[in-house]
């Protein structure tokens, strides 16, 4: 009998075959990493104009004091700033780089949910280029704060979400836990998006999920990574709240109404966008392929309708939500005008994102000198609506709040350097506003400048250190409330640069002979708003 060949295959036989160099570099994933490229390079170019945002200087104030809990955030952001400056130092540039870098990751996760969706590679081409063109997620990512990370925890969350739900895998449910803990020690707002998930379970057939143990242990895993800055606010007497009944109370936001909170989402996310985020709201309750990730569009949903309707919310708090409405709607998209004689949409509406996109560009980040940002804006008869009733200046406040930090610092080192010897070391230098306390403490040690104190916000915990009162340099306070706490008030200096907000042009202070000492006046001056 013949010998009987046995035909054997190897395992690299049976691989798929590989795809050719030069479609990988025009695949969908490809396109998506070149946008996010791209995203990250605006970013990098933009972060070394105007100078630093107000908040900016706080946060760097924060991470010079870690804790696990600050009056108006989590405590993710100042060791974010702190690690930042350790790593490359106190520049524009250098503290801006996490921001820029999350925005990039969140258009990378932007075209990976739309491939997870089902999109190919316009989807996902469509789905990170909407992300890089909205004015509101170019703003968010131009520099250091909680709401530059924000959206890439959001995306990470539904990324999971969707993973569970096409595969099964409810352990998932471990990971989404990890994203969310690590998101609400960034900043609270994932609570919004976390309720709109939970009705999202309940309205739809994936309310099964309650019945196993991974959705418990993720949100176990959650709330033992907030844990410590609960334990904090708990200590402090969840000063947040009373943060927030305060700016309830002093009218600082803007009121909007439904309808005017409605179109500045429209704005923030760009109107030629409103399209792809119906799109996807129909793929989530529509189309046949995305029924079964409705959860997301019930979260979206309720998310909107839960911030609309709060009386501290403001229409960019929807915004971490964008991409996974952008992806839906890419998805949604790419099936429509696949249809025969629709094909050149694709282009043209591609198109028309990036011509919005760059005209609206110099509306969110400083691409533009002020004068020419003060030209532009007239030629199109446009600015960005205010977000507070503050009284503005010839720029918009987030343009605004960028600049005369250093030349108030450098008016204060007059006055205090013009001080007798024996003075400077008892004399304090009070900054009513964080931005202004920050400034001197980021810019006062080359004019020889002692540290701030402040009673706004998380200064006011920091206290005000060994000063009596007897003399203090008052930067940013109405002569008119000095009276109450000083017997003698001398105007010794002015500040004021032209493109600042109208409120940072004041006159600068030096108070002597308190009327009560300054460690027995600080519990009552806090000011929390």
């Amino acid at each position: 009998m013949p010998p009987v060949l046995v035909e054997t295959t190897t395992a690299a036989e049976t691989t798929a075959p590989a795809i050719p160099f030069r479609e990988r570099l025009t695949s969908g994933a490809a396109i998506v990493a070149y946008i996010a490229l791209i995203k990250f390079a605006i970013h990098l170019y933009a972060a070394r104009f105007y100078g630093y945002f107000g908040d900016e200087l706080y946060f760097m104030a924060c991470s010079r004091h870690l804790a696990w809990g600050y009056v108006d955030q989590p405590p993710l952001i100042a060791l974010i700033v702190k690690i930042e400056r350790l790593l490359f130092g106190d520049s524009l540039q250098s503290i801006r780089l996490f921001a820029a870098l999350a925005g990039a990751c969140t258009v990378l996760l932007a075209g990976w949910i739309a491939r997870e969706l089902g999109g190919k590679r316009f989807a996902q081409a469509l789905a990170a280029l909407a992300v890089l063109v909205a004015g509101v997620c170019l703003a968010m990512n131009h520099y250091i704060s909680m709401n530059a990370f924000e959206p890439l925890a959001w995306a990470g969350c539904a990324l999971v979400l969707i993973r569970i739900i096409k595969t099964g895998n409810q352990k998932l449910w471990l990971w989404f836990g990890l994203i969310a803990g690590v998101a609400l020690e960034n900043k609270y707002g994932i609570v919004f998006f976390a309720t709109g998930v939970v009705a999202g379970l309940v309205l739809t057939q994936h309310r099964s999920m309650f019945l196993k143990p991974w959705i418990w242990l993720g949100g176990l895993i959650a709330f033992l990574i907030f844990l410590p800055n609960l334990v904090w606010n708990i200590q402090h007497h969840f000063p947040f709240f009373e943060l927030l009944a305060n700016i309830r109370r002093n009218g600082r936001n803007v009121p909007l109404t439904h309808l005017q909170f409605l179109g500045q989402v429209a704005m923030h996310m760009l109107p030629t966008s409103v399209p792809l985020v119906l799109a996807g709201l129909w793929f989530y309750f529509a189309h046949p392929q995305g029924k079964r990730f409705r959860v997301l569009g019930w979260a979206s949903l309720v998310l909107l309708a839960v911030i609309m309707f709060s009386a501290n919310g403001r229409p960019y708090y929807v915004a971490p939500v964008y991409s996974m409405l952008f992806a839906a709607g890419g998805v949604a998209m790419e099936a429509w005008f696949s249809r025969r004689g629709l094909q050149w949409l694709k282009p043209t509406y591609m198109f028309l994102l990036l011509i919005t996109g760059a005209i609206g560009a110099p509306m969110a980040i400083p691409v533009l000198s002020p004068e020419t940002y003060i030209r532009y804006s007239e030629r199109l008869h446009f600015a960005p609506p205010p977000i507070e009733t503050d009284k503005l200046g010839p720029l918009p406040q987030f343009f605004a709040d960028m600049f005369g930090w250093e030349e108030m610092t450098v008016e204060v080192a007059r006055i205090y350097n013009s001080l007798p010897l024996y003075v400077r070391p008892k004399t304090a230098i009070f900054g009513t506003f964080y931005g202004h306390a920050g400034a001197i403490d980021l810019f006062g040690p080359k004019y020889g400048l002692p540290p701030a104190i402040s009673t706004h916000q998380s200064y006011f915990l920091w206290g005000p250190r060994d000063y009596t009162g007897e003399s203090v340099i008052v930067v940013g306070a109405r002569r008119l409330d000095l009276e109450r706490f000083f017997n003698s008030i001398e105007p010794v200096g002015e500040v004021g640069h032209p493109y600042a907000m109208p409120n940072e042009h004041f006159t600068i202070y030096y108070c002597r002979q308190p009327k009560i000492s300054l460690q027995q006046l600080w519990p009552t001056i806090k000011n929390w708003s």
